[in-house]
């Protein structure tokens, strides 16, 4: 259930964020408003948009921080499966953030900090993808998919049968383990 705090002389950008973050993994983006949000801080009707200016340019600030969120999540991973172990953590430890993140027709798509975050987190991917298959788009492509199609099917509770009670980062690695062997080399003779 949502806590409505009054904002009290302290980081109002902030303490907004976290709200909205508390809105968006409650009741879902749709549900989020620059009013309700200046309401449960206890601030002006006004004052989200001296820090957001409108919804969109609010989201994008999310989407941003989740980005930076991510590629902190991933820096120390060993290998390919972890980077996707890690992914999927992430998603199930951030959910509200992992929402927004590639809701593009949510966010503004010129936003610079949200480019240069997205840029971080995909040469981190990227670079992690290299030595795995033949064509590094597309396998970079294909990780991509995997971790992000597990993560979403795990929120939205689609796999909570067929994973039996497994734990999800566990499951996760090996089935990367069976999709992304490192290249044989061919056989001589």
């Amino acid at each position: 259930m949502t806590t409505e705090r009054a904002y009290h002389h302290g980081d109002l950008r902030r303490a907004l964020l976290t709200a909205a973050l508390d809105v968006i993994a409650t009741e879902g983006p749709t549900a989020l408003s620059l009013r309700d949000l200046a309401r449960r801080a206890g601030v002006s009707h006004a004052a989200p948009a001296h820090h957001f200016k409108d919804r969109a340019g609010l989201l994008t600030a999310i989407a941003a921080e989740g980005h930076d969120l991510l590629l902190t999540a991933l820096a120390e991973a060993e290998d390919l499966r972890d980077l996707g172990a890690r992914y999927v953590h992430f998603a199930t430890s951030h959910p509200a953030h992992f929402q927004i993140m590639f809701r593009p027709e949510l966010l503004r798509p010129d936003d610079p900090e949200l480019l240069a975050a997205r840029e971080r987190t995909r040469s981190r991917l990227r670079t992690a993808v290299e030595g795995h298959g033949n064509d590094p788009a597309i396998g970079f492509v294909a990780a991509w998919s995997l971790a992000h199609g597990f993560a979403t099917l795990l929120l939205s509770r689609n796999l909570d049968g067929p994973l039996e009670g497994r734990d999800p980062d566990e499951a996760f690695r090996a089935m990367a383990s069976e999709m992304f062997r490192p290249a044989e080399p061919p056989a001589t003779g």
